[in-house]
C-alpha cells in the first residue's frame, strides 16, 4: 500500500472513534503542554535571577574583613580584623585590573521629612559606587569628590524612600530630610531597580558621601567593605589576585598565610544561582515528562484494543494481498498521528498556559524554540515507541486465524 493510502486509512480509522481518539491524545496534549510551561517557567526564572544578579553591579567584587578566631571560637565577620581607608587607597593605585572602586560604610537611620518618617539603610560611598552598581539618576545628580572631602550633608534616595516620605510621584530633589536628626539635602532620585534575587528592595536606600556617613554619623575610623569593578568580566580573576596580593602586603601576611579578608565575586553568586535554577528546570521538566509517558502508555493500550477489535479487518486485508509490513505501517501511522496531532495541540496549549501564567501570576516566563522542538520530538518518539508493539502484533497475525475471529 502507498503511504498516502495508509495515511487516509489511518485517519478514517481514527475518525470512526472520535471520542476515544481524543481521550487517547489527552495524555500527550497534557504532557507536551506541561513540558513547555515548566521549561518556560524554569528558563524565565533563570534569566530573571541572572538579570537581578547583574543589577547588583558591573563585574562586581566586594572585599570584606574576615572573621577572627579566638580560642577555637570563630567570631562574626569584621570582629577584631578591620579594613581601613588606607587599605582601600592602595587598590586603585596598585591594581590595574580594577576600573572603579569605593570604600563603603553602612548604617541604619530614622528618616524624617515633615510629618512623615521612615527607617532604612544609609550607605556612605565614593562617586564610583554609582557606575559599579549601574545606578542612574531619574532626576537630579550625585555628588563629586569635593563634596565628599568636605563631608557635605547631601544624599540621593531610592523610590521607596521618596514615596514613603513625600508621597507617590513626588520628585524629592531639592527637599530636605533628617537622618537621625542630621539634616541632609536630597540632590538625586535613583532610577527604580525593584527587588533583587533575594527579595530585598533595592529602592529602599539612602546614599550619602562616604566621609559624611563615616565621620559625622558613625564616628568610626574603619570601613565595612570595599567594592570594586573589574575592567571586564574576563579580568575578574586577575583583579581578585591583584587585590589579594596588595592587601596581604598591607596586612603583613606571608604568601603561604591565609588572608584576613574575603573577596566575593558576582560570578560566584551567578554560578550558584544558575546551577540551582538549572536543577529546578530539570526537575520541573522531568515531572511534566511523566505525563508524556502516561500518554504513551495510553496510546499502547488503545492500539492493542484496536488490534483486537479489527482482527477480522486485518485478516481481510492480508487475504487480498496486504503484506505484514503494510499492516505494521498502518497501525504505526495511526499511533504516530495520535501523538503528532496531540503534540501540536499540546504545544498550543503550552504556549497559552505560559502566557496566562505570565499575565495572571506575574511569573517570569521565557518560551524558547528549543523547548517547543524538544516537546514535539519527544511526543513523536512516544508515538513510535508505544505504537510499535501493537503494530507488530497486528502484523504478526495469521490471516486464516484473523478471518475466523468473531
Amino acid at each position: 500500500m502507498k503511504v498516502m493510502n495508509l495515511l487516509k486509512a489511518a485517519l478514517r480509522s481514527l475518525a470512526k472513534n472520535k471520542m476515544r481518539t481524543f481521550l487517547t491524545m489527552l495524555g500527550i496534549i497534557i504532557g507536551v503542554a506541561s513540558v513547555i510551561a515548566m521549561l518556560a517557567i524554569g528558563q524565565g526564572s533563570r534569566e530573571s535571577i541572572q538579570a537581578q544578579i547583574a543589577s547588583l553591579g558591573t563585574n562586581l567584587l566586594t572585599v570584606y574583613p574576615s572573621a577572627s578566631n579566638t580560642g577555637g571560637v570563630r567570631l562574626e565577620a569584621g570582629s577584631s580584623v578591620r579594613l581601613t581607608l588606607d587599605d582601600y587607597k592602595t587598590i586603585p593605585a596598585r591594581c590595574p585590573a580594577v576600573l572603579y572602586s569605593t570604600p563603603l560604610v553602612r548604617t541604619s537611620g530614622q528618616l524624617v521629612a515633615g510629618s512623615q518618617n521612615w527607617r532604612t539603610s544609609v550607605y556612605g560611598v565614593y562617586p564610583d559606587y554609582f557606575p559599579i552598581r549601574n545606578l542612574a539618576m531619574e532626576s537630579g545628580n550625585f555628588w563629586g569628590m569635593n563634596d565628599d572631602k568636605s563631608a557635605s550633608k547631601l544624599c540621593v534616595v531610592g523610590h521607596t524612600v521618596a514615596t514613603n516620605l513625600f508621597g507617590e510621584g513626588v520628585d524629592p530633589v531639592g527637599r530636605t530630610l533628617r537622618i537621625n536628626k542630621v539634616p541632609f539635602k536630597i540632590i538625586g532620585l535613583i532610577v527604580a531597580k525593584g527587588q533583587n534575587a533575594w527579595g530585598q528592595d533595592q529602592d529602599d536606600i539612602v546614599i550619602a558621601p562616604f566621609s559624611t556617613v563615616q565621620e559625622r554619623m558613625m564616628t568610626i575610623t574603619y570601613i565595612n567593605s570595599i567594592m570594586v569593578s573589574a575592567r571586564s568580566e574576563q579580568m575578574i580573576p586577575e583583579a581578585t589576585d591583584e587585590i589579594t596580593q596588595v592587601l596581604k602586603e598591607r596586612h603583613h601576611l606571608g604568601p603561604s598565610e591565609d588572608p584576613d579578608f574575603t573577596i566575593r565575586s558576582q560570578s560566584d553568586i551567578s554560578s550558584a544561582a544558575t546551577a540551582t535554577s538549572q536543577v529546578l528546570t530539570i526537575l520541573l521538566a522531568s515531572i511534566a515528562s511523566i505525563s508524556l509517558l502516561v500518554g504513551g502508555i495510553g496510546i499502547m493500550n488503545i492500539m492493542l484494543v484496536s488490534v483486537t477489535e479489527r482482527t477480522r479487518e486485518i485478516g481481510i486485508r492480508m487475504g487480498v494481498g496486504a503484506r505484514g509490513r503494510d499492516v505494521l505501517l498502518q497501525f504505526l501511522i495511526e499511533a504516530l498521528m495520535i501523538s503528532l496531532i496531540g503534540g501540536l495541540i499540546g504545544i498550543s496549549l503550552g504556549l497559552l498556559t505560559s502566557k496566562i501564567l505570565a499575565g495572571v501570576m506575574k511569573w517570569p516566563i521565557t518560551i524558547t524554540i528549543e523547548s517547543i522542538f524538544l516537546s514535539f520530538v519527544f511526543s513523536t518518539a512516544i508515538g513510535i515507541f508505544f505504537g510499535w508493539y501493537p503494530a507488530r502484533k497486528a502484523a504478526n497475525l495469521n490471516p486464516i486465524d484473523a478471518l475466523r475471529y468473531e
